[in-house]
């Protein structure tokens, strides 16, 4: 029995897992931001209600730990930012800690038991707030020591024109430090950049699903770009890691012609052709962060 956790900068949600399948919510609570002494004490709480003596704890969280010095970076919880966080854990709780990234969670629950199992090769794609990703082969989290293999949203990869016709766009600063990332225009934030650029209107991203998905011209503009932008980086993250499922995660998930399009997009500019879906929607719904912070703990990896 492990008890693992999904933490963000709003909540910490645990459950006690006992197999991938057999997962126990507990107690939701406020995840303290600025307090570490809290936010042990939060974690303490958690363990205590879920009562037994647990093998390890395993947290799925927003942030990377650099895989060579073990430190966390987490800007949307600055009380673990830059801490040898699972030692420290480790120290205070008297159990061992595994962290990962919960994009790499999301990876893992779809590989596991969601629209990845039978694959060797599984990226699970996040298009939320913005972009991220994990990469799952053979049953196995390649970040399992921390890193950022998988984050296909980051880096200068978008194109500078696009659409049908092509249009100039701007390289715009992403949050990372760099400028021209896909997070910068694939996740519903910068679909809603998108749209004040090319329309001058300010709207969020539901309304544009919203609009585009009732023909409004305009919105169809909008996300004729975006996919073109967003496509283009996809496929060749398919290309290096020769995943062979796309599973799908975050808000723009649930909107099921956009990844449609996108996936029309992406085996059009893949060197492997596929005769079925390639990009789809995550099958794991419900807390996938938690599936996979319990894959991991569960797992060899573990050991």
């Amino acid at each position: 029995m492990i008890v693992c956790f999904d933490i963000g900068g709003s909540a910490v949600k645990g459950a006690v897992a006992h197999a991938p399948d057999r997962i126990v919510p507990l107690g939701r609570r406020i995840t303290p931001l600025d307090d570490f002494d809290a936010f042990v004490e939060v974690l303490r709480a958690v363990i205590d209600e879920a009562g037994g003596a647990p093998e390890r704890i395993v947290l799925s969280i927003t942030g990377v730990v650099d895989p060579e010095t073990q430190a966390t970076k987490c800007a949307n919880i600055p009380c673990i930012d830059g801490r040898l966080l699972s030692s420290e854990l480790s120290q205070a709780l008297g159990l061992p800690v595994l962290i990962a990234n919960d994009a790499d969670c999301f990876a893992l629950a779809e590989a596991g038991i969601g629209a990845g199992r039978g694959h060797r090769i599984v990226l699970g794609a996040i298009l939320g707030t913005g972009v991220g990703g994990g990469l799952v082969v053979d049953g196995r989290l390649i970040n399992a020591a921390g890193g950022f293999a998988g984050e296909w949203g980051h880096g200068p990869a978008v194109a500078s024109h696009a659409g049908h016709p092509p249009v100039a766009i701007p390289f715009y600063d992403c949050g990372c430090g760099q400028r021209g990332c896909v997070d910068s225009v694939g996740g519903a934030r910068g679909m809603e950049r998108l749209h004040l650029t090319l329309h001058e209107l300010e709207a969020t991203s539901e309304a544009i699903t919203q609009a585009w998905l009732s023909g409004d011209a305009k919105a169809a503009r909008t996300i004729d770009v975006l996919i073109d932008l967003v496509a283009s980086p996809l496929a060749l993250t398919v290309n290096i890691t020769g995943a062979t499922i796309v599973p799908v995660g975050g808000g723009l998930s649930n909107v099921e012609p956009l990844l449609e399009l996108l996936d029309q997009a992406v085996r059009a500019r893949i060197l492997r052709r596929f005769d079925r879906r390639l990009v789809v929607r995550g099958e794991c719904r419900v807390e996938p962060g938690l599936i996979g912070a319990a894959i991991l703990g569960l797992s060899g990896d573990a050991a």
